[in-house]
């Protein structure tokens, strides 16, 4: 005979094991309201203008590649994916670098003021980027005179991100043992030779989420490239709803082309999703 103590937990076990016909209910629809609008978008992208029309919420019959190959063909769609991805690698490695650099010595050193500096970064979590936009339009394009450039828009997207990369990083910097610094002052290394011998690649994990994160969140930015991208030098986000506006009629092809842009970042995020997992539980932790 179980005692109680053997039962409760058997209960409990059982009660985490699985979720009631409403939990898996409510799951299932927000899973239909967050992939829906992208599975019909895909499909509706091999289909003509005449079966949208005729059944807007039909599947292709027959399949037609015609919208997809139109926008893979056209120059202009491989313009924008070369700006998008220029800015994104330029906006993650200012942000990776320089947030790494801030947040090491606010993990490892102790002077005053370091919380409210610290403080600092995470005030600038709540700052959006809408409130400044008319000074960063004035500064880039006067006072810089960056307008219309890739480094232009990667600057301020890097410095956006910069809160959330130093929020993330500084506890994971913060976990790493102390005994490897002074066993490494011990051998005569430096703070800095130490930062960039033994630091940096035990810190991959959390690098790599908070690049991810910079990565994606440069690609899909839609108001900094509005207001400083011109002509040739727009992203795809641009691109989207540039190809929008000329193509009005050709719904098949606006789907084609929304489709392929969302398509690198989609993918570049799901195949980083475990690092991203392992970085920000390393966060946690520390």
């Amino acid at each position: 005979m179980r005692s109680p103590s053997t039962r409760d937990r058997t209960r409990k076990s059982r009660s985490f094991g699985g979720g009631t016909p409403l939990v898996y209910a409510i799951a299932l629809a927000v899973v239909a309201l967050t992939l829906g609008p992208v599975l019909y978008g895909v499909l509706g992208g091999f289909r003509t203008n005449a079966q949208i029309a005729q059944n807007p919420s039909g599947l292709p019959g027959p399949w037609v590649l015609d919208n997809y190959v139109n926008v893979l063909t056209g120059a202009s769609f491989w313009q924008y994916a070369l700006n998008s991805t220029i800015i994104a690698v330029l906006t993650t490695a200012i942000t990776v670098v320089f947030g790494v650099m801030a947040a090491y010595p606010l993990a490892r050193y102790q002077f005053k003021g370091r919380e409210g500096l610290f403080m600092v970064f995470v005030v600038g979590l709540l700052f959006p980027a809408t409130v400044a936009i008319v000074p960063l339009f004035i500064l880039i394009t006067q006072n810089l005179q960056l307008g219309n450039t890739w480094i232009g828009v990667a600057l301020p997207q890097a410095a956006f991100a910069l809160p959330v990369t130093v929020v993330i990083l500084r506890p994971f910097l913060a976990a790493l043992p102390k005994e490897l610094e002074e066993a490494a002052q011990l051998d005569g290394t430096s703070r800095i030779g130490f930062f960039w011998r033994i630091l940096l690649p035990l810190s991959g994990p959390g690098m790599v989420t908070v690049g991810v994160l910079a990565f994606v969140g440069s690609w899909n930015a839609y108001l900094l490239p509005l207001l400083l991208l011109q002509s040739d030098m727009k992203t795809l986000p641009l691109g989207v709803a540039d190809f929008s506006s000329e193509h009005a009629a050709d719904t098949a092809g606006v789907f084609a082309f929304t489709t392929l842009a969302m398509i690198p970042a989609l993918v570049f995020f799901l195949a980083m999703q475990r690092r991203i997992v392992g970085g920000l539980t390393g966060a946690v932790k520390g």
